[in-house]
């Protein structure tokens, strides 16, 4: 039944990102662009994926069990130090860059966009890199 929730879920996560225009390099390059050609659109998208989240999270809380019947793992830490901000720097950099996200990169890369391909292999080759420098300190 995991596998089930899990598929379904992937499905409407790449279906609305889909729809929501996030695998389009392009239309995100134009809304990262503020003092240029900015396409506003994309923020509608996030404030309604901030929504969901908000609720969820909210709904989530209360739960001990998932709906697989699995424990809740929701993150304990909070604290915002200099790895984070400079993970989220580095996450932006290559937003703008490349004009995809992990997420969004992935469904495109299945429908197969070759600048999906070559930034899912970048970020590829960075998770390897962090993993073998970094995550041993």
């Amino acid at each position: 039944m995991r596998n089930v929730f899990a598929g379904i879920s992937g499905l409407l996560f790449g279906l609305g990102l889909i729809a929501g225009g996030m695998t389009d390099s392009a239309k995100v390059k134009a809304f990262l662009d503020l003092f240029g050609a900015w396409d506003p659109s994309l923020a509608l998208v996030m404030g309604g994926a901030i929504a969901v989240g908000v609720w969820a999270f909210a709904v989530a809380r209360r739960r001990k069990r998932s709906w697989t019947g699995e424990p809740m793992e929701l993150p304990a830490i909070t604290l915002i130090d200099g790895r984070l901000i400079a993970g989220g720097v580095l996450f932006g950099i290559g937003w703008g860059i490349g004009g995809f996200c992990p997420g969004p990169a992935l469904v495109a890369m299945g429908s197969g966009l070759g600048a999906a391909w070559l930034f899912v292999a970048a970020m590829v080759a960075g998770m390897w890199l962090h993993d073998r420098f970094l995550a041993a300190r």
